[in-house]
């Protein structure tokens, strides 16, 4: 049933940020889609596996991913149909050859609220983790409860953590918990970005995008942002630096933005060093992969 609501939904609508199905075949009651083919995999990928064939995403495409990402959901929330897409997370963000970001798996997209209501009400489904706390409490789905799952993955994309990893320990279980009072506080944020960024990021576009992922994890579904804000604020983060087009990692990484190879290796080390004598934090393994267990999906 999910396969066929996803075939009329991309039947439907169509945006350069959501994978374009390009066909289908119904045979024996089996149903198989066939899509667009996305080179570079999923943005879960480059952010928690690790080996030598996923390079680090450095910020500036980090960014680009996220606003790629913001516009596909900005899109579905601003169509006729308010459509909600209801598991937003790291999986579901495919990149192409050139690291363009779109939106898949849309079998538990629900059309949204009617008739001047705030929300439908609806079997709590999704990813624990990513599914906003008023949506996994009651079963009131609101437009808005994308946004906190935006904000979750604006978060991972932070700090290269998972949302929710049992390899952690357990007061550090919940990514979104532990992190909130690193993001309100620009003197604790640095030992929240990911450093394997090695600290080649823009402050004050780090802190921007930390107040940013905080105002999207809020409490209440009526005190976060549209997409349509989200969006504008990415797009405002990007220009606080020079603008280039897009590299991939593997070319940042040939590039050494500018620095030489051992001074970023000087770099990475003492960045590693203060993170971890200064705040542990939910670092999982012992090798300093930051993979972990992936989140269980609600049913």
């Amino acid at each position: 049933r999910m396969a066929e609501c996803e075939v009329n939904f991309l039947g439907r609508i169509s945006h350069p940020n959501l994978v374009r199905l390009l066909g289908y075949c119904l045979e024996d009651r089996e149903l198989l889609l066939v899509y667009e083919f996305m080179a570079k995999g999923s943005l879960e990928n480059h952010l928690f596996r690790k080996g030598g064939s996923v390079q680090p995403i450095p910020w500036g495409l980090r960014l680009r991913i996220a606003i790629d990402a913001a516009r596909g959901l900005a899109f579905l929330h601003s169509s006729e149909k308010h459509v909600i897409y209801r598991d937003f997370k790291a999986s579901n963000i495919l990149l192409d050859t050139n690291y363009n970001a779109k939106l898949s798996d849309f079998g538990l997209a629900r059309n949204g609220p009617t008739g001047g209501d705030s929300h439908i009400t609806t079997r709590v489904m999704g990813t624990y983790g990513y599914a906003a706390p008023e949506y996994v409490a009651t079963g009131h789905l609101y437009v808005k409860s994308d946004v906190y799952g935006f904000g979750v993955v604006l978060l991972e994309m932070l700090t290269g953590l998972r949302a929710l990893d049992t390899a952690r320990p357990a007061q550090q279980l919940n990514l979104v918990d532990w992190a909130k009072p690193y993001l309100a506080d620009r003197r604790k944020l640095p030992r929240l970005v990911d450093p394997r960024l090695e600290g080649q990021y823009p402050s004050k576009a780090a802190l921007r995008a930390a107040q940013l992922t905080l105002s999207c994890l809020a409490g209440e579904p009526r005190n976060r942002p549209s997409m349509a804000e989200v969006v504008a604020a990415l797009e405002e983060i990007e220009r606080m630096r020079p603008r280039h087009r897009r590299a991939s990692p593997e070319e940042d990484r040939e590039s050494g933005s500018g620095a030489s190879s051992r001074s970023a290796a000087g770099r990475s080390e003492r960045h590693g060093h203060r993170h971890q004598q200064q705040s542990p934090g939910p670092r999982s393994g012992s090798d300093g992969a930051r993979g972990g267990h992936p989140s269980p999906r609600v049913r």
